[in-house]
């Protein structure tokens, strides 16, 4: 009977040990895809001189850009110009890419006028992808949009796409991390200047998540002598080191739990990760991830935790001044 009873337990603690050793070498290779495919950006960055363009989309839209929906017939021939002009600039003699510039320019020139404020989105993760509402950064959206309703101003909320779905985009996406997002920060920032040299009474709030919260930080510092625009960065990585001025909110604590990403603690992001490989009953949720499916501790906000919503809130009031300050 012993014998059975130890020879049972052998093998649950053999068996035990196959299915954690196959979670580990799981966990490895993810690790090693991200590496190779971080070479790789490096290597395809000598002949990518252009990023991509973009696509700029309305909250809820599922990704559908705003220019093929948006009539561009009442936009003044002076701001097509000026349109063409900076797309040139960008990208020159890429006449594709140029077009579909001008297009998204247009229409969120279009989209902008008569709004008080505008919300530009930037995702993290790989940057593209449709925004979808259940998940934490859809919420700070959702709430974003509520508080400026009963503020009664009148909005619009953009979800900006910076890269293309695929293997090449996130090649592209990683060379601009290293890069410090030194060309599409531009891009994004020549977006936005154009909204406010069109609009002097429009308000341009920046908001990026994770690695978005860079790109959205990048694109601040060219904007930093526009006093139309404005920064909410959440959840910035670690490596990425920001300006805190009146004109820019960097919330890197959920006041729930740390944020392992966003401080660098890789001690706590590969025991989760272990964790979670070893013990297939835990649930997958969105408390805390990067790139979807590494988990990262206290790399989640919530609209409903209150340490964030009230941060934003005070931000649009005291310092956007929309609302009045209490």
């Amino acid at each position: 009977m012993f014998r059975g009873m130890f020879g049972g337990r052998r093998e649950e603690r053999a068996h035990a040990a196959i299915i954690g050793m196959a979670a580990f070498v799981l966990l490895v290779q993810r690790c090693v895809l991200l590496a190779i495919m971080a070479i790789l950006g490096v290597v395809l960055s000598m002949g990518l001189s252009v990023s991509s363009v973009g696509v700029v989309s309305e909250i809820g839209a599922d990704g559908q850009p705003l220019c093929a929906t948006t009539d561009l017939s009442a936009v003044p021939q002076s701001v097509t110009d000026e349109a063409a002009r900076l797309a040139a600039q960008l990208f020159g003699r890429h006449g594709e890419k140029a077009g579909r510039f001008i297009d998204e320019l247009l229409a969120t020139h279009a989209k902008s006028q008569g709004k008080e404020v505008v919300i530009v989105f930037n995702p993290g993760g790989w940057g593209y992808g449709p925004m979808d509402m259940a998940r934490p950064w859809g919420s700070i959206l959702s709430g974003i949009q509520s508080l400026l309703c009963d503020f009664n101003i009148d909005s619009e909320v953009l979800v900006y796409q910076r890269s293309v779905d695929g293997f090449q985009g996130c090649c592209e996406e990683l060379t601009e991390v290293l890069r410090g997002y030194s060309s599409k920060a531009k891009i994004l920032a020549s977006r936005v200047r154009f909204l406010t040299a069109h609009n002097p009474d429009l308000k341009v709030v920046i908001v990026g998540e994770s690695t978005g919260a860079q790109i959205g930080g990048e694109a601040m510092d060219i904007l930093s002598d526009n006093p139309q625009v404005f920064s909410i960065q959440i959840g910035p990585p670690w490596w990425y080191c920001h300006d805190d001025t009146d004109r820019t909110l960097v919330i890197t604590d959920n006041g729930m739990a740390p944020d392992s990403f966003s401080q660098g603690d890789a001690l706590t992001i590969i025991g989760a990760n272990l964790a979670a490989l070893f013990d297939e009953s835990q649930p997958e949720d969105d408390r805390g991830t990067i790139l979807k499916y590494l988990r990262a501790p206290g790399h989640d906000y919530w609209w409903d935790y209150p340490a964030v919503s009230s941060q934003i809130t005070r931000f649009f009031k005291e310092n956007v001044g929309i609302g009045n300050v209490n």
